[in-house]
């Protein structure tokens, strides 16, 4: 077990705004500058996938993936440091657009050559999440050209004969390598969302509705209300307490009125409550990883992006009382995942790290359940 002392400035603040400000001052005096730093190679212009938690040496890199350096870009855009995100958004063009067949590779090598090459849905929605969120914060034309034109890649081809879309493709776009997944969907309505709001564009909100009722058909669980990774009915499918925090955050947090007319807000709403009572450990606040479709934990892992779905859900809930129990959480999470170098990313429900190096993708969830305390 690696011994992390908690940051002491992110540690027993009084009040949920106390507790966000201190979470955030870790964030921006701890937690941004290693990307700035040690965690960015300044040759390639791309972040490192990892770095060690203890002197932040980065991992040696056998690749870079595209979703990792949007993250970073919505990052930095979030920031509001739009010369290091203006470099991200450089090396995201530059690495892994791909010229002959559209859309963006998954990764490049150590030497920035085009590596895994197959079309995935995930880190397309993450380009178009990044972009907006760079278009946004700099007025860039070039970013909004590249969400449009991503987004209208994403409605053809990946498109399915079942009406959701496929989760990846191959490098021409002539095979389906995996079929409709949870995840990607959810990613994608992140993306869409944040389009909306940076270009002000109602095409947006025909997309979302259309996305949210093939959510709706497709994977939503009846008797918990929950979102299954899988189509509900596939063998092997599970609930994940994380997701169902983050798909309650975009439906409620965002009042959208396609989640209400998909009829996505009632069920999630019992997938809140469903994802609490059983995907949440009483003793440290911890959310485990994943439960069966009864509410058996059937992964323990505590990961810290679940953990920030958590925070901002409770920071959005309808009720009084679940926003009431925020200090609490924030002061639970703060103990137990944060300290002065950084944070832990994965943890068992006893306390011992399963994972302990950190990796760039993480501070994407940092900022954004930070954003949601204010």
């Amino acid at each position: 077990m690696q011994d992390h002392k908690p940051h002491d400035a992110a540690r027993q603040p009084a009040t949920p705004a106390a507790d966000g400000a201190a979470l955030r001052d870790h964030y921006a005096n701890v937690v941004l500058p290693i990307w700035r730093g040690a965690g960015f190679n300044a040759k390639l212009g791309l972040a490192y996938e990892a770095v060690s938690p203890d002197d932040h040496a980065a991992l040696p890199p056998s690749r870079y993936r595209a979703m990792a350096c949007a993250r970073q870009l919505f990052v930095f855009s979030l920031a509001g440091d739009l010369a290091h995100a203006g470099t991200l958004f450089a090396s995201l063009r530059h690495y892994f657009q791909d010229k002959e067949n559209g859309g963006w590779f998954y990764s490049v090598d150590a030497d920035g050559a085009p590596f895994e090459r197959q079309k995935d849905l995930y880190t397309h929605a993450f380009v178009i999440f990044a972009c907006a969120a760079y278009a946004k914060k700099s007025g860039s034309a070039d970013a909004i050209a590249l969400l449009n034109e991503t987004s209208a890649l994403v409605e053809t081809r990946f498109a399915s004969g079942s009406g959701a879309l496929n989760a990846v493709m191959s490098e021409d776009f002539g095979d389906v390598l995996e079929t409709p997944l949870q995840n990607p969907l959810m990613h994608l309505t992140e993306a869409w969302l944040a389009a909306r709001d940076a270009t002000g564009d109602a095409a947006f909100d025909r997309r979302l509705e259309t996305l949210a009722r093939e959510v709706a058909r497709t994977f939503v669980h009846g008797e918990s209300g929950c979102i299954a990774e899988l189509p509900v009915g596939a063998a092997g499918n599970r609930l994940e307490p994380g997701h169902q925090f983050e798909w309650y955050f975009l439906v409620v947090g965002s009042r959208h009125p396609a989640f209400e007319a998909a009829g996505l807000r009632e069920p999630l709403a019992r997938a809140f409550d469903f994802a609490r009572r059983y995907g949440v450990d009483p003793a440290t606040g911890g959310v485990f990883a994943a439960l069966d479709e009864t509410g058996r934990v059937i992964d323990g892992t505590q990961r810290i992006w679940a953990q920030t779905e958590y925070l901002r859900a409770l920071a959005t809930h309808d009720s009084e009382a679940s926003r009431a129990e925020l200090p609490l959480q924030i002061a639970r999470f703060s103990e137990r995942f944060l300290h002065a170098r950084g944070w832990i990313e994965c943890q068992s429900a006893e306390g011992v790290v399963t994972r302990a190096d950190m990796p760039s993708t993480t501070p994407y969830h940092l900022a954004t359940a930070y954003a949601a305390l204010r």
